[in-house]
């Protein structure tokens, strides 16, 4: 039986002066912008609304962070940020992401591991199915 291959969800990114320091480069925390924006995108694309989940009390948080700075983007730069889903668990989650240039050169990358959580007690939760179905079709084991 042949497995059915993950999605890679894309997302554009263009460098704005906004996003930049003195001498025109991507300020580092700003990835951390460009990859969680990819990352809610990926929800919006399987009509997740986080407004709805706010007022249903889910929430999602960040629990863990890996990030690899390779190489500097740079003013009017655009680019890509692709996402996958590398562990998926009723509760928490691990997205692989990188950031590539047109060429396909990776920028940066990071893993990023999330929890599902209530956002009244901040304690962790399943995640609700439909938000697990979207996100396993961007799994890869």
């Amino acid at each position: 039986m042949q497995e059915k291959a993950a999605l890679v969800f894309q997302w554009p990114v263009t460098v704005y002066y906004e996003d930049t320091d003195a001498g025109g480069v991507v300020y580092h925390s700003n990835y951390l912008k460009f990859f969680e924006r990819a990352r809610t995108e990926l929800l919006r694309k399987g009509a997740v609304s986080q407004q709805v989940l706010l007022q249903e009390g889910v929430g999602f948080v960040v629990r863990h962070m890996d990030i690899d700075f390779l190489q500097g983007a740079k003013l009017d730069d655009h680019l890509t940020v692709r996402t996958t889903v590398s562990d998926l668990r009723k509760a928490s989650l691990v997205f692989c992401q990188d950031i590539v240039n047109p060429e396909g050169k990776v920028l940066c990358q990071t893993k990023v591991k999330v929890a599902c959580v209530s956002n009244a007690k901040m304690k962790p939760q399943a995640m609700p199915e439909d938000i697990y179905h979207i996100l396993s079709q961007y799994c890869v084991l």
